[in-house]
């Protein structure tokens, strides 16, 4: 017998996923999976893990001929053996809402836990992300330096521009994916699974995120592959799911091109279980909506413009909400640059964040607008060309709340700018030269000892400009006084 398979079917059977049995039909399906030849690889023995095992057999597939050495090769048969862990969708769905039953939490547990067992998601890799917190006016803001997606090989990128291309499935996140063996330009999600629900009579699924950015990173997303809408349904979509889930919380990215998300194309929101930056901003000021008065509305000292709806009643806020929406995709103040409509093109709309606290619904209404002008051609209200060196990307939900995921290059950039300021010897890049200049005029004394933790902050001072000009109403006396003018539109008491 090979000694790796050997061992990764011993550890299924002493993990319980299968019985002394079963020994026979694992081996074999391995041993066609990764070869018969068993070469002395000189394979890491230290842990004995499944994922680290699958690993090993990965490798020692490439060392037999079976696959070849593209990272996406890798990533398919890697998924293809963590897929003998993987209940069958209608299994896992029929455990899932046995487990609700008793309770939600316990149901969510046992799905995180399968997603991380069978290395759906990638937590070897989400490891390698820089994270740190830094204290502004507004509280702390998070920030993460996103490594956890590996660089792509040159050679693969040539061999998928070269396949033949492929509508099937449509995206990454429409429901054919589940259990989708991958190809060199689609990835791999063999042992990839999808929990089953209904939302406002749509069916839906929710599933994890493999490239998580906080705790239970999660992706609720349409059956249907729909472009995405915010739109009362919206509303009602999200108080369902924290009616299902009242530990997590959901929001939907906005659905117009600048201030939307990445993938627009099909329906979707994310959650989890994670107080972000925002959840915990302080309230400027509460009013009243005067058809809604059982609805706590309030203004967040945040450098977004937010209004949050509180109450027990939840179809009150789907319709207070959905009153503020029709009145802010309709409102118009060229006094601070606010303009609805150019022609027959819309460009306001909200990025709506829903929680259950206290026991009651909790909807947060983050205004955007989408323009672009000769002076800010990337948009009005998007980050601004002195920030883009730290910042140049989509402002999406995650952003919104207050947890940057910002571009890998920083990472060794950062490490320039921190020898910069030392004297050392480094190749900083261009863009950020005037920064480092201005962090040395701030900072009387810069060491070894310190200089990290200075960067730091002032990459953290950087997001907070960066959330500042995604801001439709300013920070400022002027813009504040401009955001009540809005308000006193929406028939306030």
């Amino acid at each position: 017998m090979n000694k790796l398979v050997e061992q990764f079917v011993e550890r299924l059977i002493c993990e319980g996923y299968y019985s002394e049995i079963d020994k026979l039909y694992l081996s074999n399906r391995l041993l066609h999976l990764v070869g018969e030849n068993d070469p002395d690889l000189n394979l890491s023995n230290e842990k004995d893990d499944l994922i680290t095992l699958k690993d090993n057999l990965v490798d020692l597939a490439v060392t037999n001929g079976k696959i070849g050495e593209f990272l996406e090769e890798k990533e398919s048969l890697g998924a293809q053996i963590m897929d003998l862990i993987t209940p069958i969708p209608s299994e896992l769905n029929k455990k899932f809402w046995k487990y609700y039953e008793n309770n939600p939490d316990t149901a969510l547990n046992y799905f995180y836990k399968l997603s991380k067992n069978n290395d759906y998601i990638k937590l070897k890799a989400v490891s390698k992300n820089i994270y740190f917190p830094v204290v502004t006016e507004y509280g702390r803001l998070d920030i993460t330096i996103n490594l956890s997606k590996p660089e792509k090989d040159p050679r693969s990128i040539l061999a998928a521009k070269q396949q033949t291309s492929s509508e099937y499935p449509k995206c990454l996140l429409c429901m054919e994916n589940e259990g989708y063996y991958g190809r060199i330009n689609h990835p791999a999600r063999s042992n990839h699974r999808i929990i089953r629900l209904n939302l406002a009579g749509e069916k839906w699924g929710l599933q994890y995120s493999p490239y998580a950015y906080f705790n239970e990173h999660c992706i609720f997303l349409s059956e249907e592959h729909v472009p995405m809408s915010v739109t009362s349904k919206t509303f009602e979509q999200l108080l369902d799911i924290i009616d299902l889930f009242p530990s997590y919380f959901v929001g939907s990215n906005a659905e117009l091109p600048i201030v939307g998300g990445s993938i627009l194309s099909h329906n979707h929101y994310q959650g989890g279980k994670e107080a972000l930056p925002m959840e915990n901003a302080i309230i400027d000021y509460d009013f009243i909506l005067k058809n809604f008065s059982n609805v706590q509305a309030s203004i967040l000292n945040w450098p977004m413009s937010v209004i949050r709806l509180t109450s027990n009643e939840k179809e009150s806020v789907i319709d207070a909400a959905s009153h503020i929406l029709q009145k802010w995709e309709n409102y118009t103040d060229e006094s601070v640059s606010i303009v609805a409509r150019t022609d027959n093109e819309k460009h306001h709309t909200v990025t709506p964040i829903a929680r259950k606290r206290n026991g009651k619904f909790e909807l947060d209404l983050v205004l955007r607008d989408n323009q672009t002008s000769e002076e800010y051609p990337d948009g009005i209200f998007h980050p601004h060309k002195d920030v883009q060196h730290i910042k140049k990307e989509n402002i999406g939900l995650i952003e919104v709340m207050g947890l940057a995921i910002l571009p890998p290059r920083l990472k060794a950039e950062l490490e320039q700018v921190e020898s910069y300021l030392l004297n050392d010897d480094c190749h900083i890049a261009e863009y950020h030269k005037q920064w480092a200049e201005t962090i040395k005029a701030d900072n009387e004394v810069i060491t070894s000892n310190n200089v990290r933790q200075i960067v730091r902050d002032s990459v953290g001072q950087k997001f907070k400009r960066v959330l500042e000009d995604a801001g439709v109403f300013k920070r400022t006396v002027e813009g504040q006084e401009a955001f009540r003018r809005f308000i006193n539109t929406l028939d306030i008491e």
